[in-house]
């Protein structure tokens, strides 16, 4: 019978959208025996989790040895320049790796595009910066949807990224592509060079989901701090309201040390915030010193209903539906809560970033820096032929649709309804975090929920990754399928506030990594990677 009911939740939205399926979920039995082998199995776990310990010159090795096989760097740093890198800092020798559209004056910043094939930035973006500040090792920069626009990394002009998650044990896995899986986008390269030791931690960048989707694909950690915590400046933008710099790592204590670095006000970007950490420190401190331990008592979680939606997979569900449990084992409560206007969110978002992003694009024209077409140079359709030969087919579908939304009578049927239903996805998370969100003023604070949560938890795909050859079918079939492979990270996009990507699981039907996916209100950045440190979630 219970076999009959996860059958019938799976793939039915219609009855998955209500209080009733998130209770089902939260009351899954478990065996006294069955819960104290977890908690004990959780306890050595976390007390055998150091920081990480990779040294520079490994990594690099590694480089050499298998980014030919996996795709995940562009360019590499010379071993020289490395050595003579001896910066003084709290990241000192740290092996860090930039996502390809962060600004980089010693190396190229081409955004997987044959439009920049050939650019180098005359200044390192804020983030970069501090890092060497800092004295990490900058490795080199990592591949990427081109202008971070997809979702499996197979739009990039240095060609797709291979997931190494099977290759680390099996080198063969590579040698078919109906088996070869994709590392997600568009932090691909990313999350494939912190999968496969070629780095300790790698910048990305989140605009809908991009750092935490390949973070759960690569079966590795992947966190999108609140918007304006961290600088922007010297990202290469896609969508401005979006764009957010994300980060990437083995542990989350060592993408903590990394944000700790990057989370600083900085006045060149005019989106990064210079308040809001005095204004939530003393609550987020005293919240953190709640949960030091194992036992999370005290904590609540909410499990949102609009979550079930119809592509998830039966064993997303069941992966999560064991996080819930495992938070219960630890003193946690769940709390079922609605976020009514989630089923808007993918259209709201892919209306507002394609216009935001046909109108960032348009710099690039071929005459002031870039690639430039070597066609009727003397005519004025340079500019067209230039942009036609040098972005890819995503982009300019991307480009034109956009275009389309800000046009005059679409604006007002379809862009500003979608920046409407943002505020409304805004105030549906206003509504179920008891911290209030620290950049709404307290008269414009929507009314909170009778049992509001501390945190959110989610899935984080719909699925695991998915091989080249279904990657491919579905880009010929319908774009709009790999749209909806954003589904579960772009409501937190959307919104603000932070959330992350962690390993719960892998899949027994393929053996790749399953990712679950932790939301908390607005500016609680250091609470979240706190209490995501502490779960763990035993693998079946």
């Amino acid at each position: 019978m219970k076999l009959e009911i996860e059958k019938s939740l799976v793939g039915h939205p219609g009855g998955a959208n209500s209080r009733s399926s998130s209770l089902f979920l939260l009351s899954w039995p478990m065996t006294h025996m069955h819960r104290a082998a977890r908690i004990r199995a959780t306890r050595l776990r976390v007390a055998s989790r150091p920081l990480s310990t990779l040294a520079w010159t490994e990594c690099y090795d590694t480089i050499q040895a298998h980014n030919a096989k996996i795709n995940a760097f562009v360019s590499v740093q010379t071993k020289t320049a490395l050595q003579a890198s001896n910066t003084q800092g709290s990241l000192q020798g740290v092996p860090v790796a930039v996502k390809d559209n962060f600004c980089t004056v010693d190396l190229p910043t081409t955004c997987g595009s044959k439009m920049l094939q050939n650019f180098t930035s005359p200044y390192d973006a804020t983030v970069v910066q501090l890092l060497r500040d800092a004295g990490a090792k900058i490795m080199g920069k990592t591949n990427m949807d081109e202008f971070g626009m997809g979702s499996a990394n197979m739009h990039s002009q240095a060609g797709p990224v291979r997931n190494p998650f099977a290759y680390k044990t099996n080198p063969d896995a590579f040698n078919d592509d109906t088996t070869t899986r994709v590392a997600g986008g568009s932090s691909g390269g990313s999350a494939a060079a912190v999968a496969m030791d070629m780095c300790a931690v790698a910048l990305g960048s989140d605009t809908g989901g991009s750092v935490r989707l390949p973070a759960a694909y690569c079966g590795v950690y992947g966190f999108k701090p609140s918007y304006g915590q961290i600088s922007r400046h010297g990202l290469v933008a896609y969508a401005n309201s979006l764009d957010t710099v994300g980060l990437l790592g083995k542990s989350i204590r060592d993408i903590d040390r990394v944000y700790d670095v990057l989370a600083k006000h900085d006045a060149k970007d005019p989106t990064s915030n210079s308040t809001l950490r005095e204004t939530v420190a003393v609550e987020q401190e005293k919240l953190m010193s709640q949960w030091t331990g194992d036992d999370l008592k005290g904590l609540r979680v909410g499990v949102p209903s609009e979550y079930f939606v119809d592509p998830l997979s039966e064993e997303i569900l069941s992966t999560w539906r064991r996080g819930i449990q495992h938070l219960k084992e630890r003193g946690a409560s769940v709390v079922p809560v609605s976020l009514p206007h989630t089923k808007n969110a993918l259209a709201s978002y892919y209306i507002i970033a394609l216009a935001e992003a046909s109108s960032n694009l348009a710099r690039f024209d071929g005459i002031r820096y870039g690639y430039r077409s070597e066609k009727k140079l003397d005519q004025e359709l340079i500019y067209a032929d230039t942009r036609t030969e040098g972005f890819g087919d995503e982009v300019q579908r991307r480009i034109l649709l956009g275009t389309h939304v800000l046009t005059a009578g679409t604006y007002e049927t379809h862009f500003l309804p979608a920046q409407q239903m943002r505020q409304q996805i805004v105030n549906d998370f206003d509504r179920v975090f008891l911290m209030k969100n620290a950049s709404v003023r307290d008269e414009a604070r929507e009314k909170v929920m009778d049992e509001p949560v501390h945190v959110l938890l989610t899935p984080c795909s719909i699925s695991t990754a998915p091989t080249w050859q279904q990657a491919r079918q579905t880009e010929d079939r319908s774009v709009v399928d790999e749209y909806v492979t954003d589904v579960m990270t772009v409501p937190a996009s959307l919104a603000g506030v932070p959330a992350v990507a962690f390993p719960a699981g892998t899949s027994a039907q393929n053996g790749f990594p399953i990712g679950l996916q932790m939301i908390a209100p607005y500016g609680f950045d250091k609470l979240l990677l706190h209490l995501v440190d502490k779960l763990h979630i035993p693998h079946q």
